[in-house]
């Protein structure tokens, strides 16, 4: 058995870190996170007077930055939104390519996994609070890309861009956080007790 699976967390670490360290698991982890971040969002819901949905993405690529670290988690971003603009119709409700209102998101979770990754590998995902924390700016991250990207691509004013591509997500966004706050650090818990 591999040391590294069976090793205590410690700081410095993220749980992808606890398998057996390999290529083909640094591999499998990017093509999976892709994957999960392009499953995830195709769970979208409309948002009336917004051409943004609300949509299981983010959270996912939250995650994916976080378990997987900055650079295999830039890693899963980038192929996933590479895979979106060449035609692969993951990004939300389907779509694909580069001419979305929402595209600035895509590109702000970007960002957003590197940033989550890095807090992640300071221990930063091992307590409730600390992990609520990581992702609310993970997900201002987001924000901070998508919003002016949403007003320069359909022209709206800054507040108009705001009150369609911000404010309609904050409840959400505060259910992804606490799905996270319970998630990552049990998932610690239970890597620890192994």
């Amino acid at each position: 058995m591999s040391t590294a699976a069976a090793a205590p967390a410690r700081t410095g670490q993220v749980l992808a870190d606890l398998l057996p360290a390999s290529r083909v698991r640094d591999l499998a982890l990017v093509l999976g996170g892709a994957a999960l971040t392009g499953i995830a969002a195709q769970i979208a819901v409309p948002v009336p007077g917004s051409p943004v949905p609300v949509t299981g993405q983010t959270f996912a690529a939250l995650l994916v930055g976080t378990s997987l670290g900055a650079g295999r988690g830039l890693l899963s971003l980038v192929l996933y939104a590479v895979a979106g603009v060449a035609g692969v119709p993951w990004f939300a409700q389907g779509g694909s390519g580069a001419g979305a209102p929402s595209f600035g998101y895509v590109l702000g979770m970007l960002l957003a996994a590197t940033v989550v990754g890095a807090l992640a590998r300071r221990g930063a995902d091992r307590g409730v609070w600390r992990t609520a924390g990581t992702m609310i700016l993970g997900e201002a991250v987001i924000y901070a890309v998508g919003v002016p990207y949403l007003a320069l691509s359909t022209g709206m004013s800054a507040s108009a861009a705001i009150a369609a591509g911000l404010t309609p997500f904050l409840i959400g966004d505060a259910l992804k956080a606490a799905l996270a706050m319970g998630a990552l650090p049990t998932a610690w818990k239970l890597a620890g007790k192994r």
